[in-house]
């Protein structure tokens, strides 16, 4: 054998060597040597996590429903689309920049891996582009993450082509843009393009412009990098050079692509996440409610047995509480962030908006500003000069722990007094301020004054529920979710003052007595078992009513404290608290005379539901929040109806406590009412706790009932007055804005309806006022 023959068998081996290296490797990867490949089933039905999206009824009582988007619930915040929802700019930009060959090949495209071969790594030429198709690019996406490691890179390259080979072969062109389009990640948790396009420019994907498809398409490079919030100029040099790659291959005449070169940057930046939107306590209230684990005792350590109790007669009688892990999905529980669920909730749009309104409105224009005045005459603003430095140290002290500070400090070994010292220290923040739109500001403090600053915010929680079905309308659980994470209508339990009274009258009604029964309205000294001296309640109404007899409505419009004692006397606290059950107050109430003036917690969503009895003619219902829920292709799941719980009290007793309560809005407590609706049938009661460290409201509407509780975080942060100033107005201004919307059909005319064998001659009475005139109401 010559030399010559040697050489050229040498040099056939040299070439040939590694394309049958290749081969094998690929035959090996498909083998799944080197790791597990997709099976036949993933190809069929690739995984991707897409995000729940909760949705709220567009705004209208009456007609057909329709339902708007909420908010999401997501890890990765994706939302899926069809072909037909993408605009062709986007299709045209995406080939154009990233696969130009795209409809031509089977997956591969071997033109582009030589010019990676012979200009990238031969030639050192870096910006020579890459090899990776689109397809490649959706293996990746799929079915793998980018690996850092030089080797294992170069292994998950062959696993790519023989992924985007098969996935050629399962899937048309157009199911494999749109595949691509669903997985890739444009920055800011936005991932596919329909989140993109939401997030960026506030449209849907089939109504971008070239300009917006090409800026989305060149993020897609390097979101981070090309970020056209932070980084614009940067950004509208890569927008620029998708364009010209679509001129390059005939999308675009040279004319147009100056034209659209020259138009600068426009966002319509709307970030998406848990912190944004409306309704952001209601999701999140909803999202623990589905997520829930069956209750056990022993997690109850910090809570009472009631909670215990109350959510374990929820889980079993409830399918929404712990729905997800009670139904399944591929032998798995459903994930709430993960598995593109579609809840439709009974969230009216229009009344969460009005809601929310009313709450800042009131609380940055008007309590705020008050509160802060303050601190010009407090010791220790917010906490009020009777309360002790070292009460005010250990509430500093209790949120200082509190904090994620503190807890990843102390997880990092460091010790408590170390450090408490770091909350000494000057640093930069952003803080929750009224005085922003985005309600948040920059400024620099210690993190110790920060506490201060935060306990010195005002809190309030708004529930409004529909009489009859339950349905909860709208709901706020504090100033800024983002800011505050603690929902005051859900979590929060405060002393709820003489809101509970109108229960102490309807166990008196339903008893035997009537509206006008009369009682002698003065000082009460109330005989406690096992104690020397009696518990006297401090007199509350005006003083032309002391030592006279006056009715029972009279005494609910007044609010009488003495009325009360005289009441719970007649009707012992042990029976006013089974009574309080049947309305559905689980939390736990103390047998003490005290209770007849509200000297016990409870949250607003107990409140409501259980006001709520009266417009419901005696039917306590359990607030009802979702109608149904949808799987991610539209199947769906399940239905929620509203759960009648019980009968609390007959429709004839209700509807005489309606009138009772109707007469603390025409001259009692509530009659700051008649400000915001001075021609609407309106019933309810206004509560105060001592030294107004809480302020409440619930009142109802023949076709609404709504409460609102407004505080402090601290109960030693004493208010600006009682509940009619600093709870009733956000009442207030929330249903004047309901009524004036005629799509809600909440009208001032509407009226309760008179029940079978009552006679409005029953509540005529005439009472005793203080210069002895007959006062006929």
């Amino acid at each position: 054998m010559n030399i010559r023959k040697i050489v050229i068998r040498l040099i056939w081996c040299v070439t040939l060597l590694p394309f049958v290296f290749v081969s094998i490797m690929i035959v090996l990867a498909n083998w799944s040597v080197f790791g597990a490949m997709p099976t036949f089933e993933d190809l069929e039905n690739p995984q991707s996590e897409l995000a729940t999206e909760i949705y709220a009824e567009d705004g209208s009582v009456s007609g057909p429903v329709k339902y708007a988007l909420m908010g999401r619930y997501a890890v990765k915040n994706r939302l899926s689309i069809d072909y037909k929802e993408l605009s062709p700019n986007l299709i045209k930009a995406l080939i154009a920049t990233e696969d130009a060959r795209f409809t031509n090949h089977s997956g591969i495209d071997f033109r582009s891996l030589g010019r990676v071969l012979f200009k990238t790594v031969l030639g050192g030429n870096t910006k020579s582009g890459g090899g990776s198709t689109i397809t490649q690019q959706l293996a990746l996406n799929l079915f793998s993450e980018r690996s850092d490691n030089t080797v294992r890179r170069m292994i998950q390259k062959l696993q790519e082509w023989v992924t985007a080979v098969k996935l050629e072969r399962n899937y048309t062109k157009s199911e494999i843009v749109t595949m691509y389009f669903n997985t890739v990640d444009f920055g800011y948790n936005s991932f596919g393009i329909r989140t993109a396009s939401q997030t960026y420019f506030s449209k849907f994907p089939k109504d971008l412009t070239v300009e917006e498809a090409a800026l989305l398409v060149g993020l897609l490079n390097a979101p981070s990098r090309y970020n056209p919030v932070r980084n614009r100029e940067r950004s509208k040099q890569r927008r620029d050079l998708v364009i010209r790659q679509m001129a390059k291959y005939g999308y675009l005449t040279p004319e147009q692509r100056d034209s659209i070169t020259a138009i600068p940057i426009h966002l319509n930046f709307k970030r998406s996440d848990h912190n944004t939107g409306y309704g952001t306590y209601f999701r999140e209230m909803l999202r623990r409610t589905m997520k829930m684990t069956k209750p056990d005792l022993k997690n109850y350590r910090f809570r009472t047995y009631e909670d215990y109790a109350a959510d374990s007669i929820q889980w079993e009688r409830n399918p929404l509480f712990g729905w997800c892990n009670k139904n399944t999905v591929n032998g798995k529980p459903y994930n709430i962030d993960r598995d593109g669920l579609k809840i439709y909730t009974t969230i009216n749009w229009r009344m969460q908006q009005y809601a929310e309104n009313a709450v800042e409105e009131h609380l940055a224009k008007e309590l705020q500003p008050n509160f802060n005045e303050r601190r010009k005459t407090r010791k220790r603003f917010p906490f009020g000069n009777d309360v002790s430095e070292a009460t005010v140290n250990e509430s500093i002290r209790r949120s200082m722990r509190n904090s994620d500070r503190y807890k990843e400090m102390k997880k990092a070994g460091y010790s408590e007094a170390a450090i408490f010292k770091t909350f000494g220290d000057t640093v930069r923040m952003t803080v929750f301020s009224w005085r922003t739109k985005s309600h948040e500001i920059d400024t620099v403090m210690t993190p110790r004054d920060s506490i201060l600053y935060y306990k010195s915010i005002l809190r309030a929680a708004f529930m409004a529920m529909e009489p009859v079905t339950g349905k909860i309308r709208a709901y706020v659980g504090g100033p800024d979710f983002k800011f505050f994470k603690f929902d005051n209508t859900w979590q929060g339990r405060r002393q709820i003052g003489s809101t509970i009274k109108p229960f102490l009258y309807t166990l008196a009604l339903r008893d035997g007595m009537s509206p006008c029964d009369k009682v002698l309205n003065q000082q009460q000294f109330v005989k406690i078992p096992g104690k020397a001296e009696p518990w006297t309640p401090r007199t509350s109404e005006r003083e032309g009513y002391i030592n006279r007899a006056i009715t029972l409505k009279l005494a609910l419009c007044l609010s009488s404290n003495n009325v009360s004692a005289f009441l719970i006397q007649r009707f012992p606290p042990a029976r006013l608290i089974e009574f309080c059950r049947r309305f559905g107050l689980t939390s736990y109430m103390d047998a003490v005379p005290a209770l007849c003036l509200g000297a016990t917690d409870m949250s607003l969503f107990e409140m409501v539901p259980a006001y709520n009895v009266f417009p419901s003619r005696g039917m306590h219902i359990y607030p009802h929040f979702v109608s149904h829920i949808e799987d991610k292709y539209g199947n769906r799941l399940a239905t929620f109806v509203p759960d009648k719980t019980n009968e609390a009290i007959d429709e004839q007793t209700a509807y005489k406590v309606i009138q009772l309560m109707k007469g603390v809005i025409l001259r009692g407590t509530g009659a700051r009412v008649k400000q915001y609706l001075p021609k609407s049938e309106v019933a309810g009661k206004t509560g105060t706790t001592n030294d107004n460290s809480d302020g409440w409201f619930i009142g109802y509407v023949p076709k609404l009932t709504v409460g609102v509780w407004v505080g402090n975080e601290d109960r030693g942060a004493y208010l600006l007055g009682d509940g009619a100033r600093m709870a009733l107005p956000v009442w207030g201004k929330f249903m004047e804005k309901v009524i004036a919307d005629k799509r809600l059909s909440i009208n001032a005319t509407d009226a309760f309806s008179v029940p079978p064998g009552i006679s409005l001659s029953d509540f005529d009475c005439t009472d005793i006022d203080r210069n002895n005139d007959n006062d006929n109401y």
